[in-house]
């Protein structure tokens, strides 16, 4: 699976930005990301989910244990990473790529890239504090089981566009409630 030049450049020369900071602060330019992210997934459309009855899938999306307050301070970080890197793996396999427009995915990725890089100090001070019990349980373990649905679909359902478009959904779901948990996690600072 290689990774397009352009975005491999970008993320070589964007590798600097946000990280620079020291302890867990998520600074609103996180949010604002995340915000961009769901923005150029609607704009990644390319055909309607009504055209595709056969694929239609309930992931059971952990809305209510990622936005409730079983989610609290640190394993909130465990959360958001979890979810952007899942969210960073779906999209860089190489059959995403024939799937939508490359200068918007790369763009996806781009946003998410900078975010797992500014939730790196956060994970690093948390790791030290709580171990990593933290990572693995409740409602990390639930995104885990939630994601570890997805690959699967598209692989039977043979990567098609509809398949896809039915992912760009549940990923523009994952997203909101990021932002969601983001937003409160900026709030306890």
């Amino acid at each position: 699976m290689a990774l397009p030049l352009s975005l491999l450049t970008v993320l070589v020369v964007g590798s600097g930005g946000l990280s620079g900071s020291v302890g867990c602060v998520l600074h609103q330019k996180h949010i604002l990301l995340s915000g961009d992210n769901v923005e150029l997934l609607r704009q990644m459309q390319r055909i309607s989910t009504l055209s595709c009855p056969k694929d239609t899938r309930d992931f059971r999306f952990p809305r209510t244990m990622i936005e409730g307050s079983q989610v609290q301070g640190t394993q909130a970080i465990f959360v958001l990473q979890e979810m952007l890197q899942h969210i960073s793996d779906l999209l860089l396999t190489e059959h995403a790529s024939s799937a939508w427009n490359t200068t918007l995915l790369n763009q996806v990725l781009m946003g998410l890239y900078q975010q797992l890089e500014a939730l790196k100090p956060c994970l690093v001070h948390e790791m030290g504090e709580q171990g990593t019990a933290l990572a693995s349980e409740g409602p990390t373990g639930a995104v885990r089981r939630y994601f570890g649905g997805i690959f699967p679909y598209l692989k039977e359902k043979k990567y098609s566009d509809c398949a896809w478009e039915f992912v760009r959904l549940e990923i523009m779901r994952s997203l909101s409630s990021i932002i969601a948990l983001q937003e409160r996690l900026s709030n306890m600072d």
